[in-house]
């Protein structure tokens, strides 16, 4: 059985930075795709950042130059860094890995508010 584990999120001022690290086990296969979305509060779930195994990394708009995502397929890792963190980044953050279905963690909470 898969199981993704993400840690990292907490309560941060406006301009801080966090990082959050997912872990994936269960799984004997290598990820073909890594990556983060969140959901605010009231709002659907969207995504953040991505990679596609061979790839460089993609971003949303409205994370791109504050946040980096890096990760190993083989070790099922993946890891997020957030910087200059605004209010509207408040959500749950979740990680995905896709093996031959895609698999998604249970969420870590990061609030951003002074």
């Amino acid at each position: 059985q898969v199981q993704l584990v993400e840690s990292g999120g907490g309560l941060v001022q406006p301009g801080g930075s966090l990082r959050l690290s997912c872990s994936a086990s269960g799984s004997l296969d290598s990820a073909t795709i890594m990556g983060w979305a969140r959901q605010a509060p009231g709002k659907q779930r969207e995504m953040v950042a991505q990679i596609i195994t061979g790839h460089t990394p993609n971003y949303a708009d409205y994370v791109k130059g504050r946040f980096t995502t890096t990760g190993d397929a083989a070790k099922k890792t993946v890891y997020l860094q957030m910087n200059n963190l605004k209010p509207e980044d408040t959500a749950v953050y979740y990680c995905y890995f896709q093996f031959s279905v895609p698999y998604w963690g249970k969420g870590t909470l990061v609030t951003v508010s002074s």
